[in-house]
């Protein structure tokens, strides 16, 4: 596989959550119109599925690159925290087979996107659940191997995981505080962490380990990708 299927509302999903998908044309006409046109109208009648299909492909086999040397054949049950529609869950899949996924979304799209966050309040989305379900299918994810939990609505699972990832969104997009007192619950003393963070330091004192796995230092909002196992408290 070098490319995910994708129906257009799909792609226009994914332009919605990863507009640096797009073409230059298509971003410069964001841009112009701004996201209400963009979202609406232009998305409607311009994408091109097939390459953002090809494009999305791209950044998540680059994404999974960062983490695979710290998973393995023995990690079966994964949590995905903001994960959009799960195409990194797919390309792990496709190397460790038979695994359980797990996903915690937000099921609505807000209307503006704000980088960074104040406060408790976990207050955007940019999903839509029922087509990030026929995402995963369509693109070889069994349906018994799917999971997915309405933020908003449903009871968050609550069993212990191998490994929980939640790239450029938790501690990105809102505090990791917001979750930290439901991911003891969840987590072993062995289960692997793995998020994006613009204050790496601050989690040596919540965990006994913390690895700094990839620096993005050449974008607006820089982070580090760190790796944390084991609550301190």
């Amino acid at each position: 596989m070098e490319y995910f299927k994708l129906p257009k509302n799909t792609a226009r999903l994914i332009v919605l959550q990863r507009i640096e998908l797009t073409s230059p044309f298509l971003r410069k006409l964001r841009k112009l119109f701004g996201r209400y046109v963009f979202s609406s109208f232009i998305t409607k009648y311009f994408l091109n599925p097939s390459y953002i299909g090809k494009e999305y492909y791209r950044v998540m086999l680059k994404e999974f690159l960062s983490i695979e040397q710290f998973i393995n054949q023995n990690d079966k049950s994964f949590l995905s925290i903001g994960a959009g529609v799960g195409g990194l869950e797919i390309i792990i899949n496709n190397t460790f087979k038979n695994n359980n996924y797990y996903f915690i979304e937000r099921n609505f799209i807000s209307k503006k996107v704000r980088y960074g966050w104040g406060g408790m309040v976990n207050s955007e989305g940019y999903n839509n659940l029922e087509l990030q379900k026929d995402f995963l299918i369509t693109n070889e994810m069994s349906e018994s191997q799917i999971n997915i939990f309405d933020y908003d609505k449903d009871t968050l699972p609550e069993k212990k995981f191998d490994v929980i990832i939640s790239l450029l969104s938790l501690d990105y997009h809102y505090d990791f505080n917001l979750y930290s007192e439901y991911l003891k619950k969840i987590s072993k003393d062995d289960t692997k962490i793995i998020f994006d963070t613009i204050r790496a330091d601050y989690f040596k004192k919540i965990f006994k380990n913390v690895n700094i796995i990839r620096s993005d230092t050449n974008v607006i909002h820089k982070s580090k990708r760190i790796l944390c196992s084991h609550f301190l408290n």
